[in-house]
């Protein structure tokens, strides 16, 4: 591509970022969670369920308060499938050709860790093909009888027809994967149908897959379009030269960078950012090495660390405010109680952000208070506390916590209880902050 080479700042790249990923300007204008699923391209999957799964938490953080139903309803009823993109994922259904790529490159490979059936996939088909849609389980049993990897043969034919496409998941069932034939469970107008329609060559749905990479993230480097749906550094370069994105330069960046040319168009668009938490899993921060560099953030998932090597908590969810990263919550719930286990606060500017995020999560889970544990750095807290509204005084030193968090209608946790049982004031107080309470609440 011949011209200038735009140049954008730090800041315009931190802005046109925020905008791709639906966290500055407009919500989906009337769309919801489909047109954000479309937005993004993917949304991962966890098992990890703290205020709730990752994947409601992702529509959350750009839509606000919806219905966890809604959201679930909006990923599975039709709209979307999983498939391995980014990590396992929820992927909009139109996009199920451009991943004929990585099904030809499974099959190609023979298997993904266990050795494979032919005949125990030949089972599996048939009864799919009988009996409708399954889970692993009811097909016959999901692991062996030894640890979480030792499955049984079922389970690595299934898993394998579905890595090869011959199997489909549309939708999860007591967070098990439900699998279908494809024919059945996808529309017609996503399957190749004849040699007239064939499915996509591996350069088609690269070129697809790097622009979409590109369109969700706004700009980005080579590394950045591989990580976003797993690709090698060789694929991302199959796919540029054939799609729209456009070379930039961004300062501080020393690689290369692309953009969607549509969100340069709109780099200078007006628009409200979100106040929020994010999962770990969020897209735009699921890349750590792409965070620091938009953010100056370091964030690392600890939650498959020993507790005593982490650092920050277990799921923890860093704080999004006026399109910055400001803070970290280590959240869990008790009860009718969301529980900041932990609450780094960067700068005193971050405090009440950082309360609201706390405030507009807990009624969105539908809890009616918000218990605060440990504040860091300690001399934010009651800059923290008071953001939050706490209507009474801190118990005093020696006081019945246990008794003061009943008064307040919180659970206390069982290290406030013995640090209040000591006297004196410990470096993590725990302080009660009872919220309002939630006009709806999603369950």
């Amino acid at each position: 591509m011949g011209g200038q080479v735009l140049e954008l700042s730090a800041t315009e790249a931190r802005r046109v970022a925020l905008r791709a990923q639906g966290l500055l300007g407009a919500r989906e204008a009337g769309g919801g969670v489909p047109a954000m699923l479309h937005r993004l391209g993917a949304v991962q999957l966890d098992t990890i369920a703290v205020l709730a799964r990752s994947h409601e938490l992702v529509a959350y953080a750009r839509l606000g308060p919806v219905g966890r139903a809604a959201v679930e309803a909006a990923y599975w009823n039709g709209g979307g499938f999983e498939y391995w993109a980014h990590a396992a994922c929820v992927l909009p259904v139109k996009t199920w050709p451009w991943f004929a790529f990585r099904r030809r490159e499974w099959r190609a490979r023979g298997r993904r860790w266990h050795p494979v059936s032919p005949q125990v996939c030949d089972e599996v088909l048939a009864r799919l093909l009988a009996e409708g849609p399954l889970t692993a389980t009811e097909l016959g049993g999901a692991k062996a009888g030894g640890p979480w990897w030792d499955w049984s043969q079922v389970k690595v034919a299934v898993e394998w027809l579905w890595d090869i496409g011959e199997v489909a998941v549309v939708q999860r069932r007591g967070w098990r994967r439900v699998h279908d034939l494809p024919e059945r469970a996808l529309p017609s107008s996503v399957l190749p149908s004849s040699v007239l329609a064939p499915a996509p060559s591996d350069e088609e749905c690269l070129t697809h897959l790097v622009e979409r990479a590109g369109r969700a993230l706004g700009v980005a480097t080579r590394a950045d379009l591989a990580e976003y749906f797993r690709l090698r550094g060789d694929q991302v370069d199959a796919g540029l030269p054939g799609c729209r994105l456009v070379p930039v330069r961004v300062a501080g960046w020393r690689e290369a960078a692309w953009a969607d040319p549509d969100a340069l168009a709109a780099a200078g668009a007006r628009g409200r950012h979100r106040t929020t938490l994010l999962s770990p899993f969020d897209s735009l921060i699921w890349d750590r090495r792409r965070t620091a560099r938009l953010f100056g953030f370091r964030h690392r998932l600890e939650a498959y660390l020993p507790p005593g090597k982490r650092e920050h908590g277990y799921f923890v969810t860093p704080v999004l405010a006026g399109g910055r990263l400001v803070g970290r919550v280590d959240p869990v719930r008790r009860g009718r109680t969301l529980v900041a286990r932990r609450v780094s606060v960067d700068t005193a500017s971050a405090v009440a952000p950082t309360a609201a995020a706390l405030t507009e999560a807990a009624s969105w889970v539908g809890c009616e208070g918000v218990l605060v544990e440990r504040v860091v750095p300690d001399h934010r807290r009651p800059a923290l506390v008071a953001a939050l509204g706490e209507v009474h005084a801190e118990p005093p030193d020696g006081a019945d916590w246990e008794a003061a968090g009943r008064h307040h209608g919180c659970h206390q946790g069982a290290g406030a209880r013995r640090r209040g049982a000591r006297g004196g004031r410990a470096n993590t107080l725990t302080s009660t902050i009872p919220t309002t309470k939630p006009a709806t609440c999603a369950r």
